[in-house]
C-alpha cells in the first residue's frame, strides 16, 4: 500500500513540535536558573574576585620568572585566558550542589514529575552555568583591558569565544551534575569537588605550556578537557594568538564530552529523587 503524500510533512510538522517542546523546556529550566543570579546579584560581585586576585597576585608574580616559554606573547597575556577558563570552571564545578538543594526543598521532585525531558532538564542547568561563565568573561575582559593585556575584539571572535565558554561550562556543570547525583550530599559533594577541581586546574595549560610539562603529565593534561577549552579561549581571545591543536578540533571534543555527560547525567537525574 502506497504511503500517503500527506505523511512526510505530517511527519516533518510532528518533528518541529518536539523540538519546539524541547527547545521550550530546556529554556525555562534554564530561565529559571538565571533567575536566581537576577534575584541574588551579589554572587557576581564574590566570584569577580577570584580572576582579580589570579591575575593580579599570581600574574604579576609568575610573569618575573624566567624561563616561563610563553611563545610571543607576555606570561600577562598567557595567564590571563587560563584566568578566565579558570573562573568559568570554578563556577560550574560546583554548580551540582544546587541540585542537592533542591532534592531537599522538594523542587527537584517537582521538575521530575513534569513532562519534561531529562535531558532538556540537564541541558537547561547547562546552559545556566555558561550564562554565569559568561558574566566571569566580561570581568577578565575589563581587567585584562586594564592590564594592557592585548584582547582581539574582533565581533567573530567574541562570538566564538561566547560559544567555547558556555560548551566548556556545560561540561563541568553536567559532570558536577553527575556527582551530585551520585553522591546526594553536600558534605560529600564539597568534598569531591574541592579534591578535583584544582587537579583539573593544574594539570591542563591554563597557567604554564603544555611544552614544559613532565610526559605522564603532559598526557594527564591532553585527556582533561579544559585544556582545549583554554587552548581555543587563548587563541581567540589573544591578537595574534593560536590553537596548538586547532579550534575546530578543540569544540568538537568539548562538545563530544558535553554530549557523553548529558547522556549520562540524564539517566542518574531521574533516580536523584530516590
Amino acid at each position: 500500500m502506497l504511503a500517503s503524500p500527506a505523511a512526510p510533512p505530517a511527519r516533518m510538522a510532528d518533528w518541529l513540535f518536539r523540538a519546539s517542546r524541547y527547545l521550550e523546556q530546556m529554556s525555562g529550566v534554564c530561565a529559571a536558573e538565571v533567575q536566581k543570579l537576577y534575584h541574588d546579584p551579589f554572587e557576581l560581585f564574590t566570584r569577580a574576585a577570584q580572576p582579580v586576585i589570579w591575575l593580579l597576585l599570581f600574574g604579576e608574580a609568575m610573569a618575573q620568572v624566567r624561563g616561563l616559554a610563553t611563545g610571543n606573547m607576555s606570561y600577562i597575556d598567557f595567564i590571563s585566558a587560563g584566568i578566565l577558563t579558570q573562573s568559568v570552571l570554578f563556577v560550574a564545578i560546583f554548580y551540582g550542589i544546587a541540585a542537592i538543594w533542591e532534592r531537599d526543598l522538594g523542587i527537584l521532585h517537582r521538575y521530575l514529575v513534569s513532562p519534561a525531558a531529562r535531558s532538556a532538564l540537564v541541558i537547561g542547568k547547562a546552559l545556566s552555568a555558561g550564562i554565569r561563565g559568561l558574566s566571569q568573561a566580561v570581568v577578565v575582559y575589563i581587567l585584562a583591558g586594564l592590564l594592557a593585556v592585548a584582547v582581539n575584539l574582533q565581533p567573530q571572535h567574541l562570538a566564538l569565544m561566547v560559544a567555547f565558554i558556555v560548551v566548556g561550562a556545560g561540561v563541568f556543570a553536567t559532570f558536577s551534575l553527575i556527582v551530585a547525583c551520585l553522591v546526594k550530599t553536600r558534605e560529600r559533594f564539597m568534598g569531591i569537588g574541592q579534591v578535583v577541581t584544582m587537579p583539573l586546574f593544574f594539570a591542563s595549560n591554563a597557567i604554564y605550556p603544555l611544552s614544559i610539562m613532565p610526559a605522564w603529565l603532559k598526557t594527564v593534561a591532553r585527556l582533561n578537557p579544559l585544556t582545549y577549552e583554554v587552548d581555543a579561549v587563548r587563541a581567540l581571545m589573544l591578537r595574534g594568538g593560536t590553537s596548538s591543536f586547532g579550534i575546530g578540533a578543540d569544540f568538537a571534543i568539548l562538545a563530544a564530552v558535553f554530549a557523553v555527560l548529558v547522556v549520562i547525567a540524564a539517566r542518574l537525574y531521574g533516580r536523584m529523587g530516590n
